[in-house]
């Protein structure tokens, strides 16, 4: 599946922003999707994850209660809604995909399919 990401930016703190991300090629229900992120200088982090069906989602305990991930399989498209941004979420986020049931998925290698990232700056 290929995957592109997309609604990335800049904000101030408190702001909101939210990411798409654009699978083609496979049955996109078929995808437990994920978002990650990498900050300057740091490795790449979980930050949220999302089942086939969208019924199941888990998050990092940095970003509950602020950003929620959604997903609409007729557009093949997962999303990614972030409030009360602060300057410490400021990364490039990453989509990735996994041909699977499996629905808890954390780690990075578990993922088959990355998109290209999208910046997101968040200022003081």
């Amino acid at each position: 599946v290929q995957l592109v990401e997309s609604g990335g930016g800049s904000v101030q703190t408190g702001g909101s922003l939210r990411l798409s991300c654009a699978a083609s090629g496979s049955t996109f229900s078929n995808f437990a999707m994920g978002w990650f992120r990498q900050a300057p200088g740091k490795e790449r982090e979980f930050v949220v994850g999302i089942s086939g069906s969208g019924g199941k989602t888990y998050y990092a305990d940095s970003v509950k209660g602020r950003f929620t991930i959604g997903r609409d399989n007729a557009k093949n498209t997962v999303y990614l809604q972030m409030n009360y941004l602060k300057p410490e979420d400021t990364a490039v986020y990453y989509c990735a995909a996994r041909y699977t049931v499996t629905w808890y998925l954390p780690k990075e290698s578990e993922y088959d399919s990355w998109g290209q990232g999208t910046q997101v700056t968040i200022s003081p």
